[in-house]
């Protein structure tokens, strides 16, 4: 019995010569010895697994990226929080000065160089967003008034302040300090009304 090679009982032989013996020409590789499909069968899958993988890696990309962003916005939220609470530490622990500078004006002792300094200080500290409010005869509103004295008055139809103690200060729409007034209420009238049409 003869040796088996390559699983085969009788050897197969294959003329893999480039010239022809018989005819001394160089032979033509037939077609059919180089696979064209096969390359192709291998890549399709590949570029799906590669397609696949790329819009993976985008989206992860763009997750990466939106995160970014909301982290930079946040930080930058942050950011300005932290610089308007320390400016409106800076100005609250300002405003009694302020006070002290009303008070001069008032007395007629703000004059000279400590016109110009307060002047300069009221100035500034405009420019950083501070505001003064607080008039005689404003609507009393307790979200930004606090009332030190109560009164009942004809001359007013709702809850007025009649007198400014101290001036209220905000900062844009933050109230660094309530103004502090005097309120009047209108005198009850309702019943005084209810005898004349009883009358």
């Amino acid at each position: 019995m003869p040796p088996r090679d390559n699983g085969h009982e009788e050897p197969v032989i294959r003329d893999n010569r480039k010239i022809d013996p018989e005819t001394g020409q160089v032979k033509d590789q037939p077609p059919a010895e180089q696979p064209q499909e096969a390359p192709g069968d291998m890549l399709e899958p590949q570029d799906g697994e590669l397609a696949a993988q790329l819009a993976e890696r985008t989206a992860d990309l763009q997750r990466l990226q939106a995160e970014y962003t909301n982290y930079r916005r946040r930080v930058e939220r942050d950011r300005v929080a932290v610089r308007e609470q320390a400016v409106a530490g800076a100005l609250t622990e300002l405003l009694p000065v302020l006070d002290d500078i009303g008070r001069a004006r008032e007395h007629g002792e703000l004059t000279g160089g400590f016109a110009k300094v307060a002047e300069s200080l009221e100035s500034v500290l405009t420019k950083l967003g501070l505001s003064a409010y607080g008039q005689k005869g404003d609507p009393f509103d307790p979200t930004v008034h606090e009332a030190l004295m109560h009164s009942y008055s004809t001359e007013v139809t709702e809850p007025t302040a009649i007198e400014v103690l101290q001036p209220g200060y905000r900062m844009g729409d933050r109230v660094l300090r309530p103004a502090r007034v005097a309120v009047a209420e209108p005198e009850d009238a309702p019943a005084a009304s209810d005898d004349d049409e009883e009358n």
